[in-house]
């Protein structure tokens, strides 16, 4: 005779499959709290969002009990806020892969199973959580849902003392203290809709005594980067081997200041096609791809050597389905590389010499955080960037090759609207000069610059800094990344906050 086990417990992540069965626990739980909803599109926000602080306790695979959390910067939200604050009203633009608080959204827990101490293997699972993120602890906005029979009589500041002194038990906040949370503030109107806690709530933390304080770049705080932008000189060379010099040139030159990145222009190996005289420009380019992977190679090697990431601006690929596309290599100084290639032709691309669009739009994790490419014209279309910055994107290189100022003001004026409504830098990176008697190749225009976003603190013009027209240079600016989490948080105007997801949405149809 068998008997049969009538609960099979374990901790998971949630999945979407997940959602019908927590839509149903949490309108079970909290029905007695107006308004209270959870659509989809919320539920597979946060997933997509911090997966791994997404968490469940199953029964035979049903979740039962589940706990929802984010990762923040608590220096941007300090002992004072609201749940609308910290979830960016539904939007969890809050969430903070770099963050040094894990934040409990939600804890809910089936009232079938309730006196199961399901709860407390969530805060254990959170606080496991916490340890393996190397974070600082874990905060929680918790309720106070015994105050409403109380709240005629006493303060919810007098009611927290007498919780504290075990004078009152409420259910919430009594099997918070007693899991080793401890109150740091009464947040006032923090959830207007809990009516049974008055909207307050009760900031509390668990403090992780293993947090160890993090590891900061030799000679700057983790928040700095250091970008190096080249502004190239169309010249003719002799070889690819002098071309590289030229290149390694710069790379040495940049990383001697200590730099994280340094960005080339677009085709800045262009001039090699002098070598191929006799072909027109479409065969000439497609010779010049037959550099391009020796030249990946050779940047890699750079990269290692000199201790920077470095973005090759862009080179021509010719790929096994017989087309020849504009790309940019990200090569990263722990020897690994990704490419961006352009997404828009323009007209004389496509009719001198036979480029075709891209078809995948990428962020970059690199070790100074994440970073986008758009090669020229693709800057010009606004919904690229901001793709890029909902995928968390704080620096934006756009390597460009113009030959009029009018070309180049395009570029530009678009490059700073980017960083303006997408609250990051952008910086852009041409060529001067000229190459005689190379077809397609006449005249260069470019003024190298790196842009802010325009609040109160970056400079007033909204330009970290610009290099003079026409000639060959660089520059090197240190970017504070912190800036750019308070400006998303606290600026005067936020864009990404204030988007009306409501009216309408962006929506990626590429491969990826």
């Amino acid at each position: 005779m068998t008997t049969e086990i009538e609960h099979k417990l374990q901790v998971r992540n949630l999945t979407l499959d997940d959602y019908e069965t927590v839509r149903d626990m949490s309108l079970r739980v909290y029905k007695s709290v107006a308004n209270l909803q959870w659509p989809e599109k919320t539920f597979r926000l946060l997933i997509e969002t911090f997966p791994e602080g997404q968490v469940c306790i199953e029964d035979h695979g049903k979740p039962v009990a589940v706990a929802f959390s984010l990762t923040i910067d608590y220096s941007l939200f300090g002992d004072s806020h609201s749940y609308s604050q910290i979830t960016a009203d539904g939007n969890y633009t809050t969430h903070d892969p770099e963050g040094d608080y894990l934040y409990g959204i939600e804890v809910i827990v089936d009232p079938e199973y309730q006196g199961m101490r399901l709860g407390r293997r969530l805060y254990d699972t959170r606080k496991e959580l916490a340890k393996n993120l190397n974070l600082k602890g874990i905060l929680i906005g918790g309720r106070i849902p015994g105050y409403h029979k109380y709240s005629e009589e006493i303060s919810p500041e007098e009611y927290i003392i007498k919780v504290k002194q075990r004078e009152i038990y409420d259910p919430v906040l009594t099997f918070q203290m007693s899991n080793d949370f401890h109150v740091l503030n009464i947040l006032d109107d923090y959830w207007p809709d809990d009516h049974h806690s008055r909207g307050n709530a009760v900031l509390l933390e668990w403090i992780n005594i293993y947090y160890r304080k993090r590891t900061k770049l030799i000679g700057r705080t983790q928040s700095i980067a250091r970008i190096g932008v080249v502004q190239w000189q169309m010249r003719r060379f002799d070889s690819f081997e002098d071309f590289l010099q030229q290149v390694e040139f710069f790379v040495d030159t940049v990383s001697d200041y200590k730099a994280d990145i340094v960005l080339f222009p677009e085709l800045f190996n262009a001039p090699l096609i002098h070598t191929y005289e006799g072909n027109n420009p479409m065969e000439a380019m497609r010779m010049l791809a037959s550099h391009t992977e020796n030249l990946r190679l050779a940047m890699i090697e750079m990269a290692l050597s000199y201790n920077i990431n470095i973005i090759t601006g862009s080179v021509p690929e010719l790929r096994d389905d017989g087309n020849l596309y504009n790309v940019s290599y990200l090569c990263r100084r722990d020897g690994t590389w990704d490419y961006q290639s352009k997404l828009h032709i323009t007209p004389d691309e496509d009719s001198h010499w036979g480029f075709s669009g891209g078809h995948d739009l990428k962020v970059f994790d690199t070790d100074v955080g994440k970073i986008g490419i758009l090669i020229c014209y693709d800057v010009e279309f606004p919904e690229l960037a901001r793709i890029q910055a909902e995928k968390g994107m704080k620096m934006l290189f756009v390597p460009f090759w113009t030959d009029t100022k009018t070309g180049y003001l395009r570029v530009r004026r678009c490059a700073q609207a980017r960083a303006i409504e997408n609250e990051c830098f952008v910086a852009i990176s041409g060529s001067v000069g000229n190459i005689p008697k190379v077809e397609t190749m006449g005249i260069q225009y470019s003024q190298a610059a790196v842009f802010t976003p325009s609040d109160f603190s970056f400079p007033h013009d909204a330009i970290a800094s610009e290099a003079t027209p026409g000639i060959e240079t660089t520059l090197i600016n240190d970017l504070d990344l912190d800036l750019i989490k308070e400006l998303r948080q606290k600026g005067s105007v936020r864009n990404a906050k204030s988007r009306r997801n409501d009216l309408y949405e962006l929506r990626w149809k590429g491969n990826k």
